[in-house]
């Protein structure tokens, strides 16, 4: 289906056009129709869908932009995600001045939220826990609630996430469109779909999506380190997700990987927002390889060219085994997911075997010699951002000006309310980093560093 065929304002069409939306995905197909009409849905469709774009393109072309008030709410189960989601509400919003997207989620400052809630907004995004925390305290109203969106709603159940979801509900009003989008949806998630939905139209694209092109293989190991650095030898991917089932492996591997000379970091529940920021910005923009993540952490992340997916653990059950491998292999690009496992782990990788995943011995992998991962890029941190009315032009214009480099030595660029971040060539970091500091970027002197 073709966006004009849908009953979408010019200026909806004309900013869909210029973020090179062509034709609509079967999920946007399926439901944008059904959106549009009002209609509750109950969406099963796979990550990297369009799903986002669908209720997206839906709610913000229903929004009344003159009626200052929470509109719409979207519930997601990690920040990262919600993170992702705001960014693409906020792109698609450009159709239309004045809309005012705020994103509530654990680990920011709860006062700057209450700051930004005085002035309203017309959609809220965010996590449970910090939106209900807000509802408790009065600081958020949900009264001209029109539309209610729960995304990946199996996440959400699977996390311990229904009392407080339950909560929000009660704050809403009875009459408003509920929007459920889920990579999966069993009983728990019918449940939940007949308590907070009305006739619910059921919509399931997951059959008709065109699968990833994955190579999976299981190798067993006694030494699951050892084998890891093989395979990346071997394979030299541009980037890796490495999934562990624990916080404290997931640290440990990292620091493990450093030691052997490969580039990683991890991400995991204990860190700070702002160290959790440093670490997905640095893998998005190529200034590490290796991502060493929990399932948790690494919900919402969302990285368009993902090269490899390791399971350093085998994963508890196939539904998470499809999810973490999902990650690579999308957009046409073949992907590959390893999974290694020891004596202890064989019979539950037993479970996983069938006519398309190979299992096969890690002495099949060549032995290593002086292998090592480094980055492309190295990130450098400027002490400012959007409140100080930075630009990506602006650095650009600092780096390629008095600091001499050639455009393409830097990479991404990304900006945020109070630091920018900024990937450059491993070779010009230094002096890069040299002029900024004793330079002036709009005339003014920032704290930057590296990261």
């Amino acid at each position: 289906m073709n966006f004009s065929q849908l009953p979408l304002s010019k200026e909806m069409l004309t900013t869909l056009d210029s973020l090179g939306y062509k034709n609509a995905t079967e999920i946007q197909s399926q439901t944008l129709p059904l959106i549009l009409d009002g209609k509750d849905i109950i969406a099963e469709a796979k990550t990297g869908s369009g799903k986002t774009a669908a209720f997206g393109i839906g709610l913000l072309e229903k929004l009344d932009v003159k009626r200052f008030r929470v509109q719409t709410l979207v519930l997601c189960p990690t920040r990262e995600l919600a993170d992702q989601v705001a960014k693409e509400l906020r792109r698609i919003a450009r159709f239309k001045h004045n809309i005012k997207i705020l994103m509530l989620t654990g680990g920011e400052s709860f006062g700057k939220q209450l700051g930004s809630l005085s002035h309203q907004a017309h959609i809220i995004v965010g996590t449970p826990g910090r939106v209900l925390k807000h509802l408790n305290k009065e600081s958020l109203n949900l009264e001209n609630l029109n539309t209610l969106v729960l995304d990946e709603a199996d996440r959400m159940l699977d996390m311990g996430f229904l009392e407080e979801v339950e909560a929000v509900m009660a704050f809403a009003p009875k009459e408003r469109q509920t929007l459920l989008f889920s990579a999966t949806y069993d009983d728990a998630v019918l449940s939940v779909s007949k308590r907070i939905q009305k006739d619910a139209v059921s919509v399931k694209t997951t059959a008709v999506e065109v699968a990833n092109k994955i190579k999976e293989e299981f190798y067993a190991t006694p030494n699951k380190l050892e084998t890891l650095v093989k395979v990346f030898a071997h394979y030299k991917p541009q980037n890796a997700i490495v999934f562990t089932n624990t916080k404290v492996e997931a640290k440990e591997l990292a620091e493990n990987l450093v030691k052997a000379k490969v580039d990683a970091l991890a991400i995991h529940g204990d860190l700070e927002q702002y160290e959790r920021n440093d670490v997905l910005v640095q893998f998005a923009n190529k200034s590490c390889p290796i991502l060493v993540a929990t399932d948790v952490a690494a919900r919402g992340l969302d990285i368009k060219e993902l090269s490899m997916v390791v399971n350093y653990d085998i994963p508890h059950g196939t539904e998470t085994y499809t999810h973490r491998i999902g990650r690579t292999g999308r957009a046409g690009a073949e992907g590959i997911a390893i999974t290694l496992y020891n004596s202890y782990e064989s019979e539950k990788a037993e479970e996983y075997q069938n006519g398309a995943r190979e299992f096969l011995e890690e002495s099949r992998l060549p032995a290593v010699t002086n292998f090592n991962m480094k980055p492309q890029y190295v990130t450098l941190v400027i002490e400012g951002g959007k409140k100080d009315k930075l630009r990506a032009g602006d650095l650009l214009g600092a780096l390629t000006g008095d600091a001499g480099l050639k455009g393409s030595s830097i990479g991404k660029i990304d900006i945020y309310d109070r630091q920018a971040y900024v990937a450059i060539e491993r070779d010009f970091i230094s002096n890069a980093e040299a002029q900024l500091k004793s330079g002036k970027i709009k005339g003014k002197k920032f704290s930057v560093w590296v990261l």
